[in-house]
């Protein structure tokens, strides 16, 4: 069914614009007799071809809901007139269709884009994260490359803990390490370094060596921060995002077991030729 809708409560103290309010009106206004909300989209222009679409489905609900006691005696339609009223209504249906499956999908589409992702660190990790952004902004120490145990040792041996106590989950697990592996090398020189590292990461990634392979636990928990904005623009539906959550979880918790063999106490490399370089530059 077509309704006419009218807006009101536009009072001359209002400081929202008449299109802002005809929008606002327009998303949140009821039909009374379903309890639907009608978006935007729904709504048709104010036009002669409209109403006259509207006077034809009218019709045709009162033809379809005769009133008690009343009879209902129209005069025979012309076989061209009712060929048109079809064509009408076939064009209405679909229209309908159309727009409930595009309503679906921005839906759809609104539910990811707006997905909560949240990743638990532990206290010890953040307070590494912590000492570790000092060492760099503050201090002006650097982390020693290449790092032993690297990434990739460090996923190995998270590997090796976990298949000792479930030879099962190996092949789940290895997809996930993967994942997070690829995750690390693209989003390290994106956005895991800071400005004082930057020509570190020039000088030590050559001959098309992974960053996994040089860089360790210390920028790989960086990388936990930010894997929350990562996984909430990714294409991964609810089931599967709560099961690599609880992986990631006990992957951190591994780390927080380990720490004092994966992470660093003291950086060692001074940061001052790189900024003697980006002051040069900068100049």
């Amino acid at each position: 069914m077509t309704y006419s809708l009218r807006f009101a409560g536009l009072e001359q103290e209002d400081r929202i614009n008449t299109n802002s309010k005809r929008a606002l009106w327009a998303k949140c206004f009821v039909i009374n007799s379903w309890d639907e909300w009608v978006g935007a989209d729904r709504l048709l222009k104010w036009s002669e071809e409209n109403l006259q679409k509207q006077a034809i489905l009218k019709k045709q609900g009162a033809d379809k809901n005769p009133k008690s006691g009343r009879s209902t005696q129209s005069k025979p339609k012309s076989s061209t007139e009712a060929r048109a009223d079809k064509e009408d209504l076939r064009n209405h249906v679909g229209r309908s269709k159309k727009r409930k499956v595009e309503s679906g999908m921005e839906e759809k589409d609104a539910v990811s884009a707006n997905k909560h992702v949240k990743i638990l660190i532990p206290s010890t990790l953040k307070k590494q994260l912590l000492d570790d952004c000092e060492y760099v902004t503050q201090l002006g120490k650097l982390v020693k490359l290449p790092r032993s145990p690297c990434v990739d040792d460090i996923m190995t041996k998270y590997l090796d803990y976990k298949t000792k106590k479930d030879v099962a989950i190996t092949e789940s697990i290895t997809e996930i390490l993967k994942g997070l592996r690829t995750y690390f090398d693209k989003a390290l020189p994106v956005m895991l370094l800071y400005k004082k590292e930057l020509q570190q990461y020039q000088e030590a990634i050559e001959d098309n060596k992974s960053p996994s392979a040089v860089y360790g636990a210390e920028h790989l928990l960086r990388l936990f921060v930010k894997l929350p904005e990562i996984l909430a623009h990714a294409n991964i539906d609810e089931e599967t995002l709560t099961q690599l959550l609880q992986n990631l979880h006990d992957f951190l918790k591994f780390l927080q077991k380990s720490q004092s063999t994966f992470f660093l106490s003291t950086y060692d490399v001074s940061s001052q030729g790189v900024e003697a370089s980006s002051m040069e530059e900068d100049d």
